[in-house]
């Protein structure tokens, strides 16, 4: 069990470094361009939102999994467990929000005159990035129950009514409470994977029909405008597709953590290590098929006549 630990601990020391490596040069590259007076995007500042909260994710969770891995325990307070938890839980729900908007936006931005979307291309951008931002307040609230079930090593406590994470705590809840509270969580994460499904769709039969008409059309400025277009929609496509997917994971690791009497360290590490593959993963592939970060979807919005964002 023990190499089994330290195998899992260098995991997830190694997922770690490269996505606090991959984000922060994501980073970098807003820092540089808001100093340079570069002018924000929508794209811009949905990506900010997301990198935070990729931060808030591996910080809180992959952090500290990580050292329980290489055997330390319980260094974490009472105030210390509660925040961690609860700032995990509020990354999470932003991270899910913004890949969302960041979907939707696109799927706005790529739609033509006769779509359903093309409609809401003047208001897109100050309402999606409004609803990033509203995103925080309600997962700030949403994530409020976390300060309670969870807790820190407390030794006079009895040890069977605790959950441990090996570092962490949380409370056994009451059947209703427990109930209410999934729900309370699910119903913001299962609109955003909905609306996430949707505008992923649209894309896809958006950029199929504009394929079609462009077909028999050879001009040089066409083809470039339709190899951007796939290359950036591919892009967020696959954002979208790794996301849907590790979330599910992570869903089915949590299920067998609270339906498995005494889990082993070793099934706490694997749910924590998928928990943190999209924070980790998500800004490689934004980088990915260019040598600037996300300068596929940047370029798209200095070509006047492309639609992209």
């Amino acid at each position: 069990m023990r190499d089994a630990n330290v195998f899992m601990g260098v995991i997830l020391l190694a997922q770690t470094v490269v996505g606090f490596v991959g984000n922060l040069y994501l980073l970098s590259h807003y820092l540089f361009l808001s100093c340079m007076g570069n002018r924000m995007r929508a794209t811009d500042l949905i990506l900010r939102h997301l990198i935070v909260a990729n931060f808030l994710s591996l910080l809180c969770r992959s952090v500290p999994q990580t050292m329980v891995a290489w055997g330390w325990r319980n260094f974490f307070n009472d105030v210390g467990c509660k925040m961690v938890f609860y700032l995990h839980r509020v990354g999470k729900g932003v991270s899910i929000s913004s890949t969302c908007s960041l979907s939707i936006f696109l799927a706005v931005s790529i739609s033509q005159g006769e779509s359903r979307w093309a409609g809401l291309k003047g208001r897109a951008q100050k309402h999606i990035v409004s609803t990033v931002d509203l995103s925080w307040g309600v997962f700030f609230l949403v994530s409020i129950p976390n300060l309670k079930f969870t807790t820190g090593p407390k030794a006079h406590d009895n040890m069977t009514s605790l959950k441990t994470y090996g570092y962490c705590y949380s409370t056994h809840q009451d059947p209703a409470a427990g109930v209410l509270y999934v729900a309370m969580i699910s119903v913001p994460d299962v609109l955003c994977l909905g609306l996430m499904l949707w505008a992923s769709i649209s894309m896809l039969f958006i950029l199929y029909r504009h394929k079609q008409r462009m077909r028999h059309i050879q001009k040089i400025s066409v083809s470039t405008r339709a190899s951007l277009e796939s290359k950036a929609t591919i892009i967020i496509l696959l954002l979208v597709s790794a996301f849907i997917s590790f979330y599910t994971m992570s869903c089915i690791c949590q299920i067998c953590l609270s339906v498995i009497y005494n889990p082993s360290p070793v099934l706490h590490h694997m749910t924590v290590f998928v928990m943190g593959c999209f924070p980790s993963l998500s800004p490689f592939l934004l980088m990915s098929g260019h040598s600037t970060p996300c300068s596929l979807l940047f370029t798209c919005t200095k070509k006047k006549k492309v639609i992209l964002p």
